[in-house]
């Protein structure tokens, strides 16, 4: 847990007396948030992050807490007294801003930063903060995962600051460095590419570092005894899959798809927007799989069930490949806007399993249209969904962000033509690379490249309680929440 209180050398305050007094009429240390709807107390205002550099230790058992040390670079938006930030579930041994000693306490779910001396506007600040990172606790909350061997993480969606202090929200995005060590006899790997590994007497040090920035809801860092195997994708893309070392020729076939998937999903929307890819399986049960940037977390029975037929599979893989192009490279900027990523997602996993195992893409817009309005009632319409349930974030990944968001995507395919969709999608990933887009963005994109006013459509599509008629398919029906069917 983090220390309440942490005050600086008495020498050091009496040494600064003007900062002590300025301090001394500050408020109690206070939770911020940046006002998402949804997660209220989620991110920090009064900076941008430009790059985290995060050490961890890992000593070889996945129940104890791992040393750590957090770094990050940051510019002031205006003077800072304190700085937020979010982090729980670790205890906080010291904090250095700008190399400087600086007093620290806790607010709810944010560790409270006083500088020695306040950053100025436009300025560079240095926050360094010793603390631990505990995987324990239940694997819902998110954050660190156990796995059979080891370690993984599953962040989304405001659970990186249980891992590390950031600011925890995909609108504040950057730059991020691991450096890990651990015991010889395991792997680890991390978003982006490996810069080193250095062997050092019983332990090895590892260094990742990512080519674009990233939301820390994407972060990943897997430990455990793993079997890295590595192939190249289209235009040379090094794809590097991690997958328990045990099960590396029975998972073969399936890691073999995707250089594949990655072409097929640039025919549909452009070139693949990082410097790498691949599949981390892990030896857990967590109920979901991740798009965890530039290395997508998979539980280890999505391929070994043989209660999942193939085609399936492939689907959910591609899913998580989209997300590379929709949520990862462009992110949301506020957690309503979250229908862009999985209702893309889930378009283009049914679009792939439409054109690579017959299975048709509008039996399943069919199905989605008429279970629609009871979607909506139970969680909200796509681009204004209902808060989570308290306790249970993960509750807001419901069906209405998933097959319900994709069924607006076939609605405005219908209203525009095939040819101005698959432009406006090529455009969207991008005009926004790299960066954070909203709901607003897309529905004034997609009225310049259909060369019509679509803010009609997107009204009763996107907020409406309602599903409004498909076009083309008049006869299309959504049944009433809580209506039963025969049978």
């Amino acid at each position: 847990m983090l220390h309440t209180l942490r005050r600086r050398p008495r020498a050091v305050l009496l040494a600064a007396v003007s900062a002590t007094l300025v301090a001394a009429t500050l408020p109690e240390p206070t939770a911020l948030g940046i006002g998402d709807r949804l997660f209220p107390e989620l991110g920090n205002p009064g900076y941008d992050v430009i790059a985290y550099d995060i050490a961890l230790a890992y000593r070889g058992a996945n129940d104890r807490p791992l040393d750590a040390v957090t770094t990050i670079d940051a510019v002031a938006g205006s003077r800072l007294e304190r700085v937020n930030l979010d982090f729980t579930h670790g205890t906080v041994r010291s904090v250095r801003v700008n190399g400087r000693p600086a007093e620290f306490a806790s607010a709810g779910e944010d560790l409270v930063v006083e500088p020695a001396e306040a950053p100025a506007a436009g300025s560079r600040m240095r926050i360094t903060v010793d603390h631990t990172s505990d995987p324990r606790g239940p694997a819902s909350a998110g954050g660190w995962v156990r796995t059979g061997d080891g370690l993984v993480m599953a962040n989304q969606a405001d659970a990186a600051h249980r891992v590390f202090p950031c600011n925890d929200h995909p609108a504040d995005k950057a730059y991020f460095t691991f450096r890990v060590s651990a015991p010889k006899d395991t792997t680890v790997v991390a978003n982006g590419r490996r810069v080193s590994r250095t062997v050092q007497g019983t332990e090895t040090a590892w260094v990742y570092r990512t080519g674009q920035p990233m939301a820390t809801e994407l972060a990943q860092v897997a430990i455990g005894r793993s079997a890295v195997v590595e192939r190249r994708g289209p235009h040379g893309l090094p794809i590097r899959d991690v997958v328990p070392a045990a099960d590396r020729a029975a998972l073969e076939p399936w890691l073999a798809k995707t250089p594949g998937q990655v072409q097929w999903m640039e025919r549909k929307v452009g070139r693949y927007p990082f410097e790498t890819y691949g599949v981390l399986v892990a030896d857990a049960d967590t109920g979901f799989e991740l798009e965890t940037q530039t290395l997508s977390l998979f539980e280890r029975s999505l391929f070994t069930d043989s209660a999942y037929p193939d085609w399936y599979v492939d689907s959910v893989m591609v899913h998580e490949l989209a997300h590379q192009w929709f949520g990862n490279s462009v992110s949301p900027r506020t957690w309503s806007d979250l229908w862009l990523n999985e209702g893309h997602a889930t378009w283009y996993e049914a679009l792939y399993a439409e054109e690579r195992a017959g299975q048709p893409l509008v039996d399943r817009m069919r199905q989605a249209y008429r279970l629609s309005d009871g979607w909506r009632a139970a969680g909200g319409p796509p681009a204004a969904p209902a808060p989570p349930a308290p306790g249970e974030k993960l509750s807001l990944f419901r069906p209405v962000v998933y097959d319900g968001s994709a069924l607006v995507l076939y609605a405005l395919r219908r209203t525009i033509g095939a040819s101005a969709f698959e432009r406006l999608e090529r455009e969207w990933v991008a005009v926004h690379k790299d960066g954070t887009a909203g709901t607003a963005d897309f529905t004034a994109l997609a009225s310049r490249v259909a060369g019509r006013d679509l803010d009609a459509f997107f009204d009763g599509w996107l907020h409406g309680t309602t599903t409004p008629p498909m076009p083309g398919h008049p006869d299309w029906r959504s049944e009433a929440p809580g209506a039963r069917r025969a049978g």
